[in-house]
């Protein structure tokens, strides 16, 4: 295990590629002990469910490498038998089809992590590539508090900056950003600006710092770089507020970037967070974003003196693990409902 001497592992809050029982077994023998996946971009309820239904073909096939994690107690569950805890979301609200029903629905068939929504406006509010952010609609605004009770986290990665300072005010409990950077250390559109962070932080909520290439620039060429990275978002928003998101795609088809990007929304050639002014990362950066290197990507910044040991095991793995033991249970099942945040 790359994960390091004494290290529980490595949680990854977002990945977006495709499984089976090989590489999932290759991700646990790397020090990953759980993973959100991404079920769906532009999917509908049913072909979210299509998707869903594959999962549950593959953990059931192979019920020494994986499990489906509904709970926190699921992941501790997975780390105690060596397997990789598999987290279920999605990167857009799309699996919803407008029904606030079916939040309660997808809930119970295993999904716990939402963004709100994808690389488009839609119906809840806008993506960050809006040249105008309309901010959460009055449906969004359904969406997140039915989100909060039935304990389903909300995700603002791609959101835009008016809709994902909205959707954390209107939120009764810590949402999250669980791949994405602060705009103020690497300028990108997908990256987030001040204020939301600071409405994150004050809201108990966490931010998946992302190695990815395109929104991390140069930080993302080398180890000690994405170890710098993740130390200046610490930094910036506290140990306890910071996380890691690789958005990585491992074993994806050649068509997954497109659809990714454009889905069936447009004919155009669409770029999502990649800049064509830009010549493609050399192929060093690429190997550098892989998820064997997550455990070595930690233990650099311990060596470096950059975070402590503990400081560094909360960020890789703490972090992302308080905020699922308390996110993923129903407000009507915790004691005193709600996160105690100030409203």
């Amino acid at each position: 295990m790359s994960a390091g001497s004494g290290a529980t592992g490595v949680i990854d809050g977002l990945q977006c590629g495709r499984y089976d029982a090989a590489l999932l077994s290759q991700m646990r023998d790397s020090g990953v002990r759980a993973v959100t996946i991404t079920a769906s971009f532009w999917e509908d309820a049913m072909e979210t469910m299509d998707v869903l239904t594959r999962w549950n073909d593959t953990v059931r096939n192979a019920p020494d490498v994986a499990l489906i994690a509904r709970t926190g107690a699921d992941i501790d569950e997975a780390v105690a038998s060596n397997r990789i805890a598999i987290v279920l979301g999605t990167q857009n609200s799309s699996l919803f089809n407008d029904r606030i029903g079916f939040v309660e629905h997808f809930w119970n068939m295993g999904v716990r992590i939402v963004q709100l929504t994808y690389n488009i406006q839609n119906a809840v509010g806008s993506s960050c590539y809006e040249p105008h952010d309309s901010g959460l609609s009055r449906f969004g605004h359904e969406i997140v508090e039915e989100m909060n009770r039935v304990g389903m986290l909300v995700d603002l990665s791609h959101v835009g900056e008016r809709t994902s300072l909205e959707a954390i005010i209107a939120s009764s409990r810590p949402v999250i950003i669980n791949h994405a950077n602060a705009r103020s250390i690497y300028d990108h559109a997908r990256n987030k600006g001040t204020e939301v962070l600071d409405a994150l932080v004050a809201r108990g909520g966490v931010l998946g710092v992302c190695t990815y290439n395109n929104i991390a620039g140069d930080y993302a060429a080398t180890l000690d770089g994405s170890a710098e990275l993740i130390a200046k978002h610490v930094e910036l928003l506290g140990v306890d507020h910071v996380a890691y998101g690789s958005d990585l795609d491992p074993n994806a088809p050649a068509d997954n970037i497109p659809w990714m990007r454009q889905g069936r929304w447009s004919r155009k050639t669409q770029h999502g967070a990649s800049r064509p002014d830009l010549a493609p990362p050399p192929e060093a950066w690429i190997d550098n974003f892989d998820f064997h290197k997550f455990g070595a990507v930690r233990d650099r910044i311990v060596e470096r003196g950059l975070l402590t040991s503990d400081e560094a095991e909360q960020v890789f793995y703490g972090n992302w693990k308080r905020v699922y033991d308390e996110g993923f249970v129903p407000l009507d099942a915790q004691s005193g409902a709600g996160n105690g945040a100030e409203k």
